[in-house]
């Protein structure tokens, strides 16, 4: 640049100077014009043919591409590269430096190496296609920025296609390298891309066909370069400054935009769990739109049961809220719905088309897929209430609506749910006596462990209704180990296993005869199971049982109330008789209904 500065390149003196910028040219006008045809117009234009000086403005790329433009016009051989090529094929455009002035012209010149280098190339592509975003709009006019998108759509393509092809032709090897774990992959490199260039060439590769799985990897490997360190969440750090404004601005536009380039939604997504959980996570905290959110939720629901505890503790956005709560839960009672939702679907989807073999195939056993996934939802949701029960600022009507959210049949134990009432209590002295109630009425006591029982009849934080439910239960449970029957009271008859909640309005759908005759007959093996242990188990549970209630009579304040009951159990005990002689399939009176659950009626179809 200082060869043209201060002297021409020749020893003609100059006859032309030309301002770039803050940077001005000592050239002449014979090499120039025979080959940049904007040139030759400004001076056919110009009014003074001796000194004449030129102002070009808006030069795509400044002095330095105009400096290598103008050594190309004096016949100096200049090196084009991808850091320079895109700024060479636009100043070639600007200056019109075309076939139509000379052979070879510089235009022709980049577009050649283009051609050979760049378009063949994706990591060349994406390097070229990186310089060209402060190129604009020149690189959009002349198609080079499409031009570019296109390339690498379509040797992502063949890249894919070919790689198939190597799998065919090995035979299937065991551990196939993977390109997209190669220190080399070329989707590593779209980091460098602004998001409008990002968002371009992903929409070009969908359409191409590029698998989902790939997609899902550079969505990753972008949000984590571009997401991380942008917002601040530090509450002590200057808030409501412009800098942060435009952070949580630029994040949420991230965010929006990538959710939006997600893969299709479905139960066997390959977008893992913890990014989808962390996308959440961003969402809620730059305060994305509602569309955006819930996108990401329906997608956490589709495959919840592959979640873990810490995929859904979702942070508050408590807006500096010292008072608020810890954890979202309206998005996680949203999620848990949208898998219920989607599990009662596909039931009336497929009734239709199923028969009765394959119904015993879905719901008889808990191994069963369908089953196995609810079980595996109902064990997620009780480790999340049992750690949302120690956030003091969370309301009782939430911690029930989840609790109450599932439909009976997921929990085959409800210890977990038990553990996160006992947590709630402990933290939430001062709940009223109707909230304890519907607390309480969550958990069946019929689904307890042993050592849970043995917990609850002594736990001075549960309602006395609850200490007295759980050891009408355990009398039964002793009853039916000491006369080795079949007794239907300790699991619960038909109208009993899948009872009807309320009191939330979050309680759960009605539960299908076919559900009931399922669910029944596979109670009835573990009944079998059951009695077989505690026939094995019956003194030490004795024993137990009785130590267990004179402790209780001494050290609770209702011991009157403990007294009478004992009295009664006596008289109880021909009831149970005579329900053993009924059978399994009788139905139970009243003497045997909870003490908090109401009952439905479900017949056998």
């Amino acid at each position: 640049m200082d060869l043209f500065c201060h002297r021409p390149i020749s020893d003609v003196s100059s006859d032309l100077t030309i301002d770039v910028g803050g940077t001005s040219f000592a050239l002449h006008k014979f090499p120039l014009v025979s080959k940049s045809g904007r040139i030759r117009k400004m001076l056919m234009e110009a009014k003074d043919s001796k000194n004449i000086r030129l102002n070009l403005h808006n030069v795509p790329g400044g002095s330095e591409s105009f400096e290598l433009a103008a050594k190309f016009c004096y016949g100096i051989n200049i090196e084009i590269n991808l850091v320079n090529v895109a700024k060479l094929r636009c100043t070639s455009h600007f200056l019109e430096m075309t076939e139509e002035y000379a052979d070879k012209n510089l235009e022709t010149r980049t577009e050649t190496f283009l051609k050979e280098t760049v378009f063949p190339s994706i990591t060349n592509s994406i390097s070229v296609l990186h310089h060209c975003e402060t190129l604009l709009p020149v690189s959009e006019e002349i198609h080079l920025v499409t031009k570019l998108i296109t390339a690498i759509a379509n040797n992502a393509s063949k890249e894919q296609l070919t790689c198939g092809l190597s799998k065919l032709e090995s035979n299937y090897p065991s551990k196939p390298i993977l390109l997209s774990e190669s220190e080399n992959w070329w989707g590593k490199s779209l980091t460098v891309l602004n998001l409008e260039f990002f968002q371009r060439v992903l929409t070009g590769v969908k359409t191409k066909g590029l698998k989902q799985d790939m997609i899902a990897k550079i969505l990753m490997n972008y949000a984590h370069n571009s997401l991380q360190g942008l917002f601040l969440r530090d509450p002590q750090l200057v808030k409501g400054s412009f800098s942060d404004l435009e952070s949580q601005k630029k994040h949420r536009v991230i965010v929006e935009v990538i959710v939006g380039l997600l893969p299709t939604q479905s139960r066997k997504s390959t977008v893992p769990m913890a990014f989808l959980s962390s996308l959440l996570k961003s969402s809620i905290m730059a305060s994305t739109s509602t569309a955006c959110r819930c996108d990401l939720e329906r997608r956490i629901g589709l495959q919840l049961d592959q979640a873990i505890l810490e995929d859904i503790l979702i942070p508050a956005n408590s807006h500096g809220n010292n008072h608020g709560q810890l954890y979202d839960t309206d998005s996680i009672f949203r999620i848990f719905s949208i898998f219920l939702n989607l599990d009662e679907d596909d039931d009336d989807d497929n009734n239709q088309m199923r028969d009765e073999s394959e119904m015993v195939y879905d719901f008889d056993t808990p191994s069963s897929p369908k089953q196995s996934s609810i079980v595996k939802v109902s064990k997620l949701l009780d480790c999340f209430l049992a750690e949302i029960a120690i956030d003091s600022n969370l309301p009782a009507s939430k911690f029930i609506a989840l609790a109450e959210l599932l439909p009976d049949h997921a929990r085959l134990v409800n210890d977990g749910l038990y553990r996160a009432v006992d947590i709630f209590l402990k933290v939430h002295l001062n709940l009223k006596e109707s909230e304890r109630y519907r607390l309480c009425k969550t958990i069946d006591c019929q689904k307890l462990s042993q050592e849970a029982c043995s917990h609850a009849a002594q736990n001075e934080r549960l309602p006395v209704q609850m200490a007295v439910q759980v050891l009408y239960f355990e009398q039964i449970r002793l009853r039916n180990a000491m006369n080795g029957g079949h007794n239907h009271l300790f699991f619960g008859s038909l109208n009993t296993q899948f009872p009807q909640r309320s009191g939330s309005g979050a309680g759960s759908g009605c539960i299908s005869p076919r559900d009931n005759y399922a669910s029944v007959r596979r109670e009835n093996r573990e009944l079998k199971l059951e009695v077989t242990r505690m026939r094995m188990r019956l003194t030490d549970l004795e024993k137990d049982h009785v130590s267990m209630k004179q402790e209780l009579v001494k050290s609770h304040p209702a011991n009157k109330l403990f007294k009478s009951l004992t009295k009664k159990l006596g008289k109880l005990n021909s009831l149970f008789r005579f329900k053993d002689a009924r059978g399994v399939g009788s139905r139970p009176g009243s003497e045997s209904r909870f003490l908090f659950q109401k009952r439905r009626r479900n017949s056998i179809a």
